[in-house]
């Protein structure tokens, strides 16, 4: 509990010998009891910290990433490249085979025939036939019915309703029903006020003597129930749970300065037993060995490795170096030199003279090779 809890437990219920007697009892009990669980619940929480680190995140990575490599990498490949054009290709072959089809039953068949064979030849009918025949119905009903049945209704029903029926209820109702009904209200009223009168005094008198009686069975019920019940709970629950609970709290501290302490001596057992021997032995054996194997053994393979690689590329090198000159010289065998050069390759020509077979001396003599065997060259 913070310090303001305590202060106010002090100042409305101050310490009493009962309170000083089972303090220290209750306390060593509760820590006799707690300790164990304490220890228990340090030692779960512990394990189940190392677990998550050393087990539970790393086979959680693992397994999202076997997740990701077995099934989300080749669901997405397979819907990239696989549903999504088969899908286009199911909705462009629906939509050519039945929308399209049908659109254009729509707007070349349907529209036309609805709007030209039936729209068309329902408005002229109704234009030119219905609405004159329609005028001249609606003037001769207006003209046999509706003249002679508004006649009827203004000039003999309303006045025989008004004048036979209505005025005389109103007469009847002003001159006779309301001075009856009023006169009626006042004797009701009257009767109503004398019983209310006598039935109140009556509830009165019943009042008085419950509330005498409930003021008496309340007396009782504070006196011998609530009095000592209230005294007990004060004096001697409060104290005894608020005790408990303080003795609770102090020894879940205590037992996890105990926990603690027990866990530091194991941890500096393991480390002086295991820990440092591992080590030293890491750092005075292993780690020379390492150097050695490292040193005497690995650094000369690798070095005799890259020297055999380089021979070996070398070896290839001059190897397809002899067959491209081997390719070459067989080339010119079959052809017979430069004039054999492959169609549409550009040739060499000599320098001549314009209509002359010789050659002119000045001029520079033509390349001996041709640019195919250039072409090899370079590529070799």
């Amino acid at each position: 509990m913070d310090a303001s809890k305590h202060q106010e437990l002090e100042r409305y219920e101050p310490d009493t010998a009962l309170t000083r007697l089972i303090r220290i009892p209750v306390r060593i009990v509760v820590l006799v009891l707690v300790l164990p669980v304490r220890m228990v619940w340090d030692l779960l929480a512990a394990g189940w910290h190392a677990a998550d680190r050393t087990l539970l995140r790393p086979l959680g990575r693992g397994l999202a990433w076997l997740a990701d490599t077995l099934v989300l990498t080749p669901l997405s490949w397979l819907f990239t490249h696989v549903l999504t054009p088969l899908a286009l290709a199911v909705t462009w072959l629906a939509t050519a085979l039945f929308i399209w089809p049908w659109i254009g039953l729509w707007r070349y068949v349907v529209v036309p025939v609805a709007k030209y064979g039936v729209a068309v030849p329902l408005v002229w009918l109704y234009g030119t036939v219905l609405t004159p025949l329609g005028h001249g119905a609606a003037w001769l009903f207006t003209t046999l019915v509706v003249g002679p049945v508004v006649g009827l209704w203004r000039y003999a029903l309303v006045p025989a309703a008004r004048y036979g029926v209505i005025v005389p209820l109103v007469w009847l109702y002003g001159a006779v029903l309301t001075p009856l009904g009023r006169g009626t209200a006042w004797a009701l009223d009257r009767v109503w006020q004398g019983t209310a009168w006598v039935l109140g005094g009556v509830w009165k008198g019943i009042a008085a003597t419950g509330r005498g009686l409930g003021i008496a069975v309340t007396w009782l019920v504070m006196t011998l129930l609530v009095a000592p019940a209230s005294w007990l709970y004060r004096r001697v629950l409060a104290p005894v749970g608020r005790e408990i609970a303080d003795a609770a709290e102090v020894a879940w501290r205590i037992a996890g300065y105990l926990s603690r302490a027990v866990g530091r001596g194991i941890a500096w057992l393991f480390r002086h037993l295991i820990g440092v021997p591992v080590a030293w032995a890491y750092r005075t054996v292993c780690t020379p060995l390492g150097h050695f194997v490292r040193d005497a053994l690995w650094a000369p393979a690798r070095r005799a490795a890259l020297e055999a690689g380089r021979a070996a590329r070398g070896a290839l090198a001059t190897a397809r170096e002899t067959v491209r000159q081997a390719r070459r010289d067989a080339w010119r065998a079959l052809v017979g030199g430069t004039a054999g050069a492959r169609s549409g390759e550009p040739q060499g020509v000599p320098a001549r003279t314009l209509g002359s077979t010789t050659t002119v001396p000045s001029a520079a003599q033509a390349p001996e090779t041709s640019l195919l065997d250039e072409k090899l060259v370079k590529q070799g």
